[in-house]
């Protein structure tokens, strides 16, 4: 099992979550976050521009299993992808075990419904 960490452009969310969905990955958690990189964005209030340092971004973060991993990050990556500074990073890490608190069942089991499954 993999951790799939991907940092993205607010505006590229909504594509992003339906590119997943397109690939099989129906379940994912998000949030609202802010970090500091190499874009800048600007703001205006009343005539004066006021320079932020800190960046508006949502990061995504999936657990799936070894065998989803690379339509996965493809799936982010083609749908996340403007060209520009600031389109955001991916992560990759292992996940050495999950449980599906509801049941008990371990491991892959934990992440998939049986019967749904491909």
């Amino acid at each position: 099992m993999k951790k799939i960490e991907a940092i993205i452009r607010k505006t590229k969310f909504d594509e992003v979550k339906e590119a997943l969905k397109e690939v099989g990955i129906d379940f994912f958690s998000y949030w609202d976050v802010r970090g500091i990189g190499q874009a800048r964005q600007e703001r205006v209030y009343r005539g004066v521009v006021y320079d932020t340092s800190s960046i508006e971004r949502t990061k995504l973060s999936i657990i799936v299993r070894d065998k989803n991993v690379n339509k996965t990050v493809k799936a982010i990556l083609d749908t996340a992808q403007t060209g520009e500074i600031g389109d955001g990073k991916i992560f990759v890490v292992d996940i050495q075990e999950s449980y599906r608190i509801r049941t008990g069942e371990s491991g892959d089991e934990a992440l998939f419904i049986k019967g749904l499954e491909e």
